[in-house]
């Protein structure tokens, strides 16, 4: 049987020389970048929004002081008379009237949390499992906006050991520590030590809870 021949492959035509048409052609558009959005810091809205939020007046003291430039486009004096044009009399002071009870609203909401934040509890507690056995439970660390999960690593990593979130006898979250670090705690506490800041040391006691004899 006679060997196969190979067969040549035929070079692929020369691309076709560009037309005048083409040659003419602009060139293609550049992408469009994406918008930059700025955000109050206060309410989070855009600065065109924030009287609509509930904190107006702190608004518009973080933009005359971040942003002056669009402080004086949104409230200057040539730009709210331009504005109130478009109002009523009537519709102005309905709007002046629902501003000051949503400030007002917010300001008694923030107070109340506040009060309720200084009026927590955080509560160290030593518990011996037998004499040479303990475990450290940390709770109310959450009434201050700590988040437990990321405590609990940071107390696992600090004291080389296991911690953590689990519920209690009343049903509510705390970090349990193996070994006996409520000192260490303590001290972290009112050093402010990575994210446990914000708890005033007053408000953080120690208790011990003695193994009960003939229990576990």
């Amino acid at each position: 049987m006679p060997p196969k021949k190979n067969k040549q492959r035929e070079p692929s035509p020369a691309p076709a020389p560009a037309t005048e048409e083409q040659a003419d052609a602009p060139p293609p558009a550049e992408p469009t970048p994406p918008v930059q959005v700025l955000y109050c810091s206060v309410c989070t809205y855009p600065p065109e929004y924030c009287e609509f939020g509930e904190r107006i007046t702190r608004c518009k003291e973080w933009l005359e002081e971040a942003h002056p430039d669009l402080y004086a486009k949104y409230y200057s004096d040539e730009a709210l008379e331009a504005k109130v044009k478009t109002l009523s009399l009537e519709a102005q002071k309905k709007i002046e009237k629902d501003t000051a009870k949503k400030e007002a609203k917010a300001e008694a909401k923030a107070d109340a949390a506040l009060k309720k934040k200084m009026a927590s509890q955080v509560t160290i507690k030593r518990i011996e499992r037998n004499k040479r056995k303990h475990i450290t439970s940390i709770h109310g660390l959450e009434a201050f906006g700590i988040d437990l999960k990321k405590v609990a690593k940071q107390f696992a990593s600090k004291f080389a050991t296991g911690a953590s979130v689990t519920k209690n006898a009343q049903g509510q979250d705390e970090i349990v520590v193996q070994g006996d670090v409520s000192d260490e705690v303590l001290e972290m506490i009112e050093e402010e030590v990575g994210l446990l800041k914000g708890i005033p040391a007053d408000n953080v006691e120690i208790v011990e809870e003695k193994k009960k004899k003939g229990g576990d």
